[in-house]
Order: structure tokens, then C-alpha cells, then sequence
């Protein structure tokens, strides 16, 4: 051999020993979850290596829609070590660019060890970046454990005062703010006391120096966040767990790599940090399950997959952040109510996918897609998954997403169809009295049993019947008003009209019918209560707080003196609103010519000028009337002034700037004529 040979061969061998060694590879791995909507994250490839971790991705992000990656992004394994991204291929770290369809591109990581089997892939640190979770080997088998046997493991006992009305303080500072660099002054959190009949948005003012206070009522233990639409800093959210009667005390600081974290100083925050910090690595393995499409019985077998790989990340997490038995409690009773939540908004989502709706002559109509499909949205037997929960824990109360749940357990299918069917005379025709509401709630009831596979009124099923209380009330109180016309009708005998009398849903003919059935006592207590207070409210408008939003509705009444004020809250991303806005042109163009009342509507946009789409709708549809826009925070506060949360939302407001009381509002524009005149008759 000559020596440029040997030269040759050296360089080999030593290029050789330089090599990266590779543990293992990973062809196909699977994952379970991702969080693009309408799009995919996955991982086609991963490479175990002592010198990287190298994930061969694919993304399919909406075509025309803009997306980047960034360079924060990591890998975790299951005990939380984090791998940061080193380099990457195929793709632009920190810029932005727009979608063509699917694309592939390679991320090269620190080192995991060869024993890792499942582990995560994110691109930052909270809840709006990308991420790609329990990815392994499809061959991998994971040992899951039963929710029972986790409770079984864990034994704590719900606190006797549990259910209980009181004020929750949630004060403290965040280190270093400063709202230009920090981007916002105030956070937000959408609040649902399901007691309660109105929604609430809380706002969190934050004062020059960083410090907070908010102070709110509950009626038992609730796990909130409050939240930055626009932040520059990266930090947007700060969840917190609190009993009613508690004070929480939250310091917002960066910790040794330079994110912010919330530390508890006190309290029952403080008791569950860990939970709080670590909820959502259990709870985002749902989302394929909300966003499903597909057929009932593909939508099951999917939520059995979801149900184990939350019952295995629940385990995994709770392991690794040493959960207290109170915290694996409260975090099985959050994912009892997220996944119940998740399954009942796919039936949802998928009731609309079937329906095809379509204008023609001036009016709508509806085809179903697919008739089988459709009828097994009203077949109990469908929804076992429901049979995993436990619907009289009240620690499922303190789940963020019980509020969801009972509206979608409330408003299921089967329970409407069932209710409706019992209120049918023989002709089909649906006859509102009071036999007939005793017939519907007791058709409610049984609708509810079967559906959650109950032998009894558990407690979600008498919540969905105190919410029905709720939300009927004003009709039955506005059906007082009828009483006297009845009375009166000399073509009757006296008998015939007070038995008249007696069939309508009064508040005097219905609460006692359902006060009978709600046996929870505290249940029971808040709707004897809500009666109380309903009787009790003798004014027929209230005066608006002394707050700036408040000044706003003033400077309108001040701009329209002597006018009733119907104010429209909407926005451009709000297709009800428009739809409402839209076809009642030619109704609004009739109230424009009367001067004792004004429609007023106001918007939330970016910036008080509104964006250009703003503007041409408006141009378009609101030319010439009353249009109010302000920024998003204002809005925000306008939410919490009228307490609501869903729009399009409608406000009434007397000639002296006083808010007409719910049951007399002007609801749109479908009753107007005979909503205003009622008003102002009473008004009188």
C-alpha cells in the first residue's frame, strides 16, 4: 500500500470514529395529538443519536394562511426534562410564511436518552404554539391505568362546605411590568357561575406598578385563568384554583430560563400549584376527539383511544409533578368533565355537518345529508361513553369546562326531542301550558337518565332542569300579563276563565314543579332563592355604575334625548350577528323613521378606526345608523358592565339612561314592535 493510500484509509477510519452513533429509529411513529385546526401536525420520522434527536416533520397548515416555526421550540420526555431545538432544515425558524399545502421539514434536538419511549414535541411555552404530543413507536404498549384504580390510589374527601356563596379574591403583581413592553393593561377571564343565570366576563385592571386585585362572587370552588389577548413577553395566561371566601395571592415572576411563572403565596392555589402548572399536558390529548368529523361509530372508537391516552398522561404527569391526593382528584374530575364536554361538542358539530341549509324565495330550508347518520344523534344508547362519568361528583363543578358541559348536556338531542315529544298534541303540534311543561320535564329527566346511563336525578340532571327554571322564567313572568284578558272575557263563565287562568306557565303554576324535583339541597336552596329575589324585583330598570363604559352608554343617551336605546352588540367574526343584521334591513329601515326610540350598534376591533373589512360592512349594511366601534378591551369591559359573554347580544336602555330589567328587554328585531310596546306601556 503507497502512502497516499494509508493517507486515504486514516482519513476514513478517523471520519468513521466521528460519526454520530444511532441508538434507534423510529419509521411512522404515531402520536396523540395535535393542535392545528383543519390541518395536521406529524412526525414521518425520529432519529435517537449521541449527538441529536432528529424529528422529520410534516405540516399541513390551512393553504393561504401564515405560519412559522420557532427556534424556541423542544422536546420533553415523560419525566419532564426538556431538549431545545438546535438547528433545523427545510424551513425558516421565526419566519412567517404562507401555507401551499403540506410540508416537510427536519428539526434537530438536543440528545434524548435511547431508553426514552414516549415523549413531546412543542414549539413554545403556552397554550397558542404548536405541539405534537405522545409521540413513540406504534409497537410501543402502554400500560394504562383504570380511573378507579387512580382513585382508589388517591383517597381525599370532598370538603363538607363545598357548596358555598362567597366573595373570591384574586390579587398580587407581576415583576417587572411595564404595559408598553408587556402589551396589555388588563386580563380577562370568562367566568360562568352555572348558579347563576347570566354569564360574567371578569376584567383584571393591572396597575402601573404591576399590581392586581379582582374580587368576584362563586358559589363553589372554581379553577379559572385570567388571559392577554396581545402580549409582546410571552406570558398570556395565570390560572388559579380558589374556594368561595378565599383570597389568592399570585406573584408573576421570570424563573432561571427566563419564562414567566406564576408562584401561589397562599391558599388553595398554593395547595394544587402542581395541578395548575401541569393540567393541560393531561387535557390536550382531547382535541382529536372535539374536532372529529366523522360517524358515530368511528367518533366512539376514537374517544375510547382519547380516553386511554388521558388516562396514561394522567398517570405519567401526576407521577412525575408528585400530585397531593386533593390534586389527582381535582385532576380526574377535570378530565371526567373535559372529555364528556369534548365528546358532547362533537355530536354538536356534527348535527350541523348534517344539516344543508339553503335560501331560496326569500326563505330557508333544510335537507339532512344523511338520514341514518342523523338518527343516531337522538339514540341514547350512542352516547355510553357518557357511562364513565360520575355526574353527581360535585368536584366536577371546579373544571373551567363544566359550564360547557351542562349546556351541551342540557341542549343534547336525545333530551330536547324527548322533552318536545311530550309537549305534542295529536296532531304534532307542540301546545305550551303547564300540564304539558310537567310533561316535558319529566320527559327531560328520563332523556337525561338514559342518555348519562343514570337510575336516577343525578345532580347534572337536576342542574339541566334548574337551568331550563332559569331561562324560562321571564316567559312565565311575562305570562302574568295575560291573566287579567282572560279574566275578563264575559263570553266565559267564571270557571272557564280561571281555569284558563290556572293552564298558563306562571311563575305561581311552575316554580313548585320544579322546586319538587331538585332534591339536591343546595340546588334546591339556589332556586328557592332565585325566586325570592325574582318576585322581589319591583323596579323596572336599574342605574348604570359610575365607569367609563358606563359614561359611554350616557354620552349615547345624552346624543338621543328622550329615545329608548336598543343597543346591538356584535362583530365582523360573529356570523349569527350578521346574519341577524342582514335580514333585518328592511325592519330597521321602518324603526329608523320613529323618534322614540334608536338602534344603536357597537363593535370590538383591533382599534376604534375598525380594520378595512369593518369598514365595507358597515358601508354596506350600517350605512346611516348608529355604529359604535371600540377596541377589543373596551368591549371587553362592556361585557362586564351587561354582564354576557355571547354575541349578538341586545340591550335595552330607558330615556334617563337606566337598563331596562331582563324580562323587559327588546331581544333583536324578530318581536320588536310587540317587545318595544309592552315596554313602554310599562314604562308609563
Amino acid at each position: 500500500m503507497n502512502k497516499k493510500s494509508i493517507i486515504t484509509a486514516l482519513f476514513a477510519l478517523i471520519a468513521m470514529a466521528g460519526q454520530a452513533k444511532t441508538y434507534k429509529t423510529i419509521k411512522n411513529p404515531v402520536a396523540m395529538a395535535h393542535n392545528i385546526y383543519k390541518g395536521e401536525l406529524k412526525a414521518r420520522e425520529v432519529i435517537f443519536r449521541d449527538t441529536a434527536t432528529t424529528v422529520h416533520f410534516t405540516i399541513d397548515y390551512p393553504k393561504g394562511q401564515w405560519f412559522s416555526i420557532n427556534g424556541t421550540s423542544f422536546l420533553t420526555d415523560e419525566e419532564g426534562n426538556r431538549y431545545p431545538l438546535r438547528s433545523a432544515e427545510g424551513i425558516t425558524l421565526n419566519k412567517y410564511g404562507e401555507s401551499k399545502g403540506p410540508t416537510d421539514f427536519t428539526l434537530h434536538f438536543e440528545p434524548m436518552p435511547k431508553r426514552v419511549q414516549v415523549f413531546d414535541y412543542r414549539e413554545a411555552d403556552g397554550s397558542r404554539a404548536f405541539y405534537l404530543l405522545g409521540i413513540r413507536d406504534k409497537k410501543t404498549k402502554l400500560k394504562v391505568p383504570t380511573m378507579e384504580e387512580l382513585s382508589t390510589a388517591n383517597p381525599w374527601a370532598v370538603p363538607a362546605d363545598w357548596f358555598k356563596t362567597d366573595t373570591i379574591t384574586v390579587k398580587g403583581r407581576i415583576e417587572g411590568y411595564d404595559a408598553e413592553q408587556f402589551g396589555f393593561t388588563s386580563m380577562e377571564c370568562y367566568f360562568e357561575d352555572v348558579f347563576e343565570k347570566d354569564d360574567a366576563t371578569l376584567v383584571l385592571d393591572i396597575a402601573d406598578d404591576g399590581t392586581f386585585c379582582k374580587k368576584f362572587q362563586a358559589s363553589y370552588p372554581v379553577c379559572q385563568t385570567f388571559f392577554a389577548m396581545e402580549s409582546k413577553v410571552g406570558f398570556s395566561e395565570m390560572p388559579f384554583y380558589a374556594r368561595p371566601g378565599e383570597t389568592i395571592d399570585i406573584t408573576v415572576r421570570k424563573n432561571e430560563q427566563g419564562r414567566y411563572i406564576c408562584l401561589y403565596n397562599n391558599g388553595s392555589s398554593r395547595d394544587v400549584e402542581r395541578w395548575l402548572h401541569s393540567s393541560d399536558e393531561i387535557t390536550d390529548v382531547l382535541l382529536p376527539l372535539g374536532r372529529f368529523g366523522g360517524t358515530f361509530d368511528d367518533a366512539n372508537v376514537l374517544a375510547d383511544n382519547v380516553w386511554q391516552n388521558m388516562m396514561y398522561r394522567l398517570q405519567t404527569v401526576s407521577h412525575r409533578e408528585h400530585y397531593t391526593s386533593m390534586e389527582m382528584q381535582l385532576a380526574l374530575a377535570d378530565v371526567q368533565t373535559r372529555f364528556a364536554e369534548y365528546y358532547m361538542s362533537y355530536a354538536m358539530n356534527r348535527e350541523f355537518a348534517l344539516m344543508k341549509r339553503e335560501e331560496r324565495d326569500g326563505a330557508y330550508h333544510m335537507e339532512i345529508r344523511d338520514t341514518v347518520e342523523w338518527q343516531n344523534l337522538f339514540d341514547c344508547k350512542n352516547y355510553y361513553q357518557l357511562h364513565r362519568i360520575d355526574f353527581d361528583n360535585p368536584l366536577l363543578f371546579a373544571s373551567s369546562d363544566y359550564p360547557h358541559l351542562l349546556n351541551r348536556m342540557q341542549f343534547a338531542k336525545p333530551v330536547t326531542a324527548r322533552k318536545y315529544k311530550e309537549m305534542e298534541d295529536e296532531n304534532g303540534e307542540v301546545v305550551a301550558n303547564a300540564e304539558n311543561e310537567k310533561k316535558e320535564l319529566a320527559g327531560g329527566y328520563a332523556g337525561l337518565k338514559e342518555l348519562m346511563g343514570s337510575d336516577h336525578d343525578n345532580l347534572m340532571a337536576q342542574l339541566c332542569a334548574y337551568k331550563d327554571m332559569l331561562s324560562s322564567f321571564n316567559y312565565w313572568r311575562n305570562s302574568e300579563d295575560v291573566i287579567p284578558r282572560i279574566l275578563a272575557d264575559t263570553t266565559k263563565t267564571m270557571a272557564e276563565r280561571e281555569k284558563d287562568a290556572a293552564s298558563l306557565r306562571t311563575p305561581g303554576n311552575m316554580m313548585p314543579l320544579y322546586l319538587s324535583t331538585l332534591t339536591h339541597p343546595y340546588v334546591h336552596q339556589k332556586a328557592e332563592q332565585f325566586y325570592a329575589y325574582k318576585i322581589a324585583q319591583t323596579d323596572l330598570s336599574s342605574p348604570l355604575p359610575d365607569t367609563p363604559m358606563a359614561d359611554l352608554i350616557r354620552s349615547l343617551c345624552a346624543k338621543y334625548p328622550g329615545r329608548i336605546l336598543v343597543i346591538d352588540f356584535w362583530g365582523m367574526g360573529c356570523g349569527p350577528c350578521r346574519s341577524a343584521i342582514q335580514s333585518s334591513k328592511q325592519k330597521r329601515a321602518e324603526i329608523a323613521k320613529r323618534d322614540d326610540v334608536k338602534l344603536v350598534f357597537i363593535a370590538g376591533e383591533r382599534t376604534t378606526e375598525g380594520s378595512d373589512a369593518y369598514k365595507k360592512y358597515v358601508a354596506e349594511w350600517l350605512a346611516d345608523e348608529e355604529t359604535v366601534c371600540v377596541t377589543n378591551t373596551d368591549f371587553t369591559r362592556l361585557q362586564e358592565l351587561f354582564r354576557f359573554n355571547g354575541i349578538p347580544h341586545y340591550e335595552t336602555i330607558t330615556p334617563d339612561c337606566r337598563r331596562v330589567r331582563d324580562d323587559l328587554q327588546i331581544q333583536g328585531f324578530y318581536n320588536f314592535d310587540y317587545e318595544l310596546k309592552r315596554l313602554q306601556e310599562r314604562l308609563k
